[in-house]
This record gives C-alpha cells, structure tokens and sequence, in this order.
C-alpha cells in the first residue's frame, strides 16, 4: 500500500510540474502536440516543456510577446507548425532559443514584414516555408544566420525582386505567384540561381510580370540588359553628386556658367568639355579667411599699446591768450625790484625766454620764480 502510495504521489508532482495537455502524445524521446483547429489566441502555456513537435495550425495565433516567451522555454522543439494563423510581422528574435528546431512552418498567414533578425537563433534550420503571405521585401540578410538552411519557400507572395547582399547556399528554392519585375534589381538573383546551381521548383511558372517584353518568360532565362543597369548606376551617382554641390552653391554656379560659355564658344557638347575645378577658388577662400583672422587678432593686440603710447605724449601749445597774460605776470614782479647794473628790458627779456625754454630736472628743491638768476648786491 505504502509502494502505490507513493508511486501516485511522485506521479502527480510529475503532472505538476510538466503538465501535459489532452492532445500530447508521449512515445519514447517524442513529444507531439497537437493544439490544432482549437482557435487559440495564444500559444497554452500548459504544454508539456519537453514537446519535441508542435502543431499550432488553423488557429488566430499573432506571435505577439506572450507568444515568442513561451516558445523560448520549449528548446527541445525540433518541428514547430504556425500555418493558418493572423501572424503579420516577424519580430526579431522570434524563435530565439530553439536550437534544436529544424523545421518552421509559417505559410498562409498575413505576413507582410520580417525584421532582420527575425529567425536568429535557428541555427539547425533546414526548411523554412513562408508560403502565400503578403511580403513585399526581402534581402537574403534575414537567412544569413541559417547556415543550415536548404530549402526556402516564397511561393505566393508579392516580392519583385529579391536582393541578394550576401550569398548563401540553397539546395531548393520555390518562387512562383509573384510579380518578378526582370529588371536591372532582379540582375544579382539571376546570378545566384546561376552560381550556385539552385533548384528551383515550378521554374514554368516561376515567369516575369515586368516588363511587358519580358513578360511570362522565365527569371532565370529572362535577359537583363546589363548596359541598362551601368547607365542607371551612372545615373545614381550623378544625383547624388549633384545633391552634394547643392550644399556648395557659391562654387556650383560659377563653374555651371563657365561651362556654358565654354559650350557656346566652341559648340561642343557638355560632355565634351573639361569640369572646372573648384580646389584653388576654394583654396583662396581659405587663405583669406586666415590672413583676415591674423590680422583682426594682430590688431586687437597691438591697439591697446598704441593707444597708452600716444596717451602718455600729450604735447599742446599755449594759446596767446596765455602767453600774453603771462608775461604781464612777470613783467610787473620784475619792475618791482631795483634794475641792477648793466641790467636792461631786453635782459630780461632773453632771461626770460632762457628761463621757460629750458626746464631743468625736478630735484626736490622748491625754486621761486621771483628770485632773479643773477646775484643782487649787497648794500653796504
């Protein structure tokens, strides 16, 4: 009794741990689990953790945040099926943690966008079936970390070309129902089906929508100009270049009018005719600029001491009126001693102007001006 006791017991802690819904089957190391046709909003969180196969189909499963965590705690998920369901975007990192899933089924949905790091992660992939869904774009970047991958369907969409950045290896390819435009971007996925030796299923059908001479021939027969495609690239490189000089308007319009004088006077084409550089005008312009800010820094220094040098030299003549009043001064405190002998007026006078002409070198000494220079005698 205390045996069947206990084997219930460990029984139930394992259904509490791992609980295993209706429709889960358990054969030896595979886990199926089929929740399909249950109209599920989101994946159930009750599935038994060691699932190795999934079925999800005929659901209306978005694989919103809810969704791609609970996938994260299924890592021994080798096949997993989300077709027939409302997914419209591939979020980067959507099926990030399952190692081990080598196939991913996610056709007939609405997708219309795949982020590029949408299927990071898988990389045991080998088959990735994204038919009839709704994706406009796609680069061959968002297969990059599939070094696994071998067979690839994007039958049913609406791509008109498919860039190929950087090449990876396919053993089949489908990608018929689209409206393949054989023009110059279709030139690198022509190529790779070439290189690579690709198979691509329903090749037939596999035809071009544009343009009309190329229309239902083949993608990978379809001729491509390729003297189209340099002229186009040209063409790029020019707007691009011309959206540039737009920046530089100054030099721009000086060279485009010495172009065409240069075409008028010898009728030749623009083509013809050697493109003025712009390296000296511009050149000039630098110097300039610079010998200008010399200059103005030059000047900013040495004005202050040009102005103290002149500040400290004042020299500013005395008017007449000054003069005159001067002398009446002097005139009338030297009438007021006696004359002395072999004295004169015009003594005086050239004592005078000795006198102011010559000022001597302040020694401390408080000189008065009414004492005559020469020696008075003494009275005996």
């Amino acid at each position: 009794l205390n045996m069947k006791l206990s084997w219930l017991m460990l029984y139930a802690e394992i259904l509490f741990l791992n609980p295993v819904t209706a429709d889960c089957k358990v054969t030896s190391k595979i886990v199926t689990c089929d929740e399909s046709g249950k109209k599920l909003h989101t994946i159930p969180i009750s599935l038994y953790q060691n699932v190795t196969k999934l079925s999800l189909n005929n659901n209306k499963i978005t694989l919103n945040d809810t969704d791609r965590k609970v996938l994260q705690r299924l890592t021994n998920l080798t096949e997993l099926y989300l077709n027939e369901n409302i997914i419209t975007v591939l979020y980067n990192n959507s099926f990030y943690n399952l190692a081990k899933l080598t196939i991913l089924d996610i056709s007939n949905n609405y997708i219309t966008t795949v982020h590029h790091a949408a299927f990071v992660g898988l990389s045991q992939l080998s088959k990735l079936n994204l038919f009839h869904n709704y994706i406009t774009q796609l680069d061959s970047d968002v297969f990059t970390s599939l070094k696994s991958l071998t067979v690839l369907n994007l039958q049913d969409n609406l791509l008109k070309t498919f860039h190929i950045k950087s090449p990876f290896k396919l053993i089949t390819i489908v990608l018929a129902g689209n409206p393949w435009n054989c023009s110059c971007d279709l030139l690198d996925l022509q190529k790779w089906l070439t290189t690579f030796n690709v198979t691509m299923e329903n090749e037939n059908s596999t035809v071009c929508t544009f343009p009309k001479t190329e229309k239902s021939i083949s993608i990978r027969t379809a001729v491509i100009r390729t003297t189209d495609c340099g002229l186009k690239k040209k063409s790029s490189v020019t707007t691009v270049t011309s959206t540039s000089a737009n920046k530089l308007k100054s030099f721009a319009s000086q060279t485009l009018l010495a172009s065409s004088s240069n075409v008028t006077g010898n009728n030749r084409t623009q083509a013809e005719l050697p493109l003025l550089g712009k390296s000296w005008t511009f050149l000039g312009g630098v110097l300039g600029f610079v010998l200008g800010t010399t200059l103005l820094i030059f000047t900013a220094i040495k004005c202050p001491t040009w102005y103290r040098y002149l500040i400290s030299y004042r020299h500013r003549r005395l008017e007449e009126n000054d003069s005159e009043m001067f002398e009446q001064e002097f005139s009338a405190d030297m009438n007021s001693f006696p004359n002395a002998s072999g004295t004169n007026d015009e003594h005086s006078i050239v004592i005078f102007e000795k006198t102011h002409a010559f000022v001597p070198e302040d020694d401390g000494f408080i000189e008065d001006k009414y004492i005559d220079t020469h020696e008075i005698p003494e009275e005996s």
